[in-house]
C-alpha cells in the first residue's frame, strides 16, 4: 500500500531531482501506457525510481466503461508492466476512450444506467482477475449529463465497488469541476461519497473558461497549481483521516520547486489531519 503521504506525478525532467533533493515526495505516479514499451530510457528510470519509492500506476487506456470488452492486447500489456513493477496502487477511471477498434485521447462520460453498471463492473472484475491486483476507481470530471442517467454519481461508485469488489480515489479537483460545471454543491457531494472505500487522493489544477452563454466552465487541464477552493475541500476530506495523496501536474509542467512545493502543502495538511 501506499503511504499516507504526499506523491507526484513522475515527469522525466524531475528524475534527478528526485534522486538528489525528493523533499516531503514519499511515492510516485506513472501513467501505464507511459511504460508499455519494451526497454529505453522510460523503463530504465522507472527501475532506479522504484528502488527508493512505491510506484503508483494510474492507467488512462483500459476504457472501463466501454461498450465492448476490454481489449486483450492492452490488458496483456499492462499486466506485464504491472507484474514487472509490483506498484503498491493500481487505479484507472470511469470513463471510455475507445470503441469500435478507434482510441480517443479523452476520458469520455457514462449515463449513470443500470446497464452501464452492470457492465462497468463486470469489466472491473475481469481485469482485477487478470492483473492479479485491486483497482481503484477515480471518479471524473465532468461537463455534461445525461438525462437517461438515474443512479446519483456517489451511489454509481459505491455499487460498482460493492459488485466488483475494487476501491476508490478521490480526485477533489474532479469534484470541484464537476460542481462547477452541473450546478450541484462540491460539500454535499463529499458528504455523501462513500470515503471509507477511499483509498487514495488526487489533487489538480484547472482552467477556468467562458461558454457562449456568459456561464463559467472549468475545464480539467492538470496544468496549474491547486486551487484554493479544492485545498478547503481536502481540508473536510481529511477530517475522515490521513490517505495517500497526489499532485497531479501534467501539463505545463513547472521546474520541481514549484511542483514540491504543492507536494510540500498537501504534506503539511496530512500531518495536521
Amino acid at each position: 500500500m501506499l503511504p499516507p503521504r504526499p506523491g507526484v506525478g513522475f515527469k522525466p525532467q524531475h528524475f534527478q531531482d528526485l534522486l538528489d533533493e525528493p523533499g516531503p515526495v514519499a511515492w510516485l505516479e506513472i501513467h501505464a501506457e507511459n511504460y508499455m514499451g519494451a526497454g529505453g530510457r522510460p523503463l530504465a528510470q522507472l527501475r532506479h525510481l522504484a528502488e527508493r519509492f512505491p510506484i503508483s500506476v494510474h492507467g488512462v487506456g483500459l476504457s472501463i466503461g466501454g461498450e465492448a470488452g476490454l481489449d486483450p492486447d492492452h490488458l496483456a500489456r499492462l499486466k506485464a508492466l504491472c507484474d514487472w513493477v509490483q506498484p503498491a496502487s493500481f487505479s484507472e477511471h470511469l470513463a471510455w476512450s475507445s470503441h469500435a477498434g478507434v482510441w480517443f485521447n479523452d476520458l469520455l462520460p457514462l449515463p449513470y444506467t443500470g446497464e452501464t453498471l452492470i457492465r462497468v463492473a463486470a469489466h472491473i472484475s475481469h481485469a482485477q482477475d487478470l492483473l492479479g491486483r485491486r483497482m481503484l476507481l477515480e471518479n471524473p470530471s465532468s461537463y455534461m449529463t445525461f438525462p437517461e442517467s438515474d443512479w446519483p454519481e456517489v451511489e454509481f461508485l459505491r455499487e460498482i465497488c460493492r459488485r466488483a469488489g475494487c476501491g476508490l480515489l478521490l480526485d477533489v479537483n474532479n469534484v470541484q469541476v464537476s460542481a462547477t460545471n452541473l450546478g450541484f454543491d462540491a460539500m454535499a457531494y463529499l458528504a455523501a461519497y462513500p470515503i471509507d472505500l477511499a483509498e487514495e487522493i488526487h489533487l489538480g489544477g484547472h482552467r477556468a473558461e467562458v461558454d457562449a452563454d456568459g456561464a463559467t466552465v472549468l475545464v480539467d487541464s492538470h496544468g496549474a497549481p491547486v486551487a484554493e477552493r479544492v485545498w478547503q475541500l481536502y481540508a473536510d476530506v481529511l477530517r475522515h483521516g490521513p490517505r495517500p495523496t497526489l499532485i497531479e501536474w501534467d501539463n505545463d509542467v513547472p521546474e520541481w520547486a514549484t511542483l514540491c512545493a504543492e507536494a510540500d502543502r498537501a504534506g503539511g495538511m496530512l500531518e495536521g489531519s
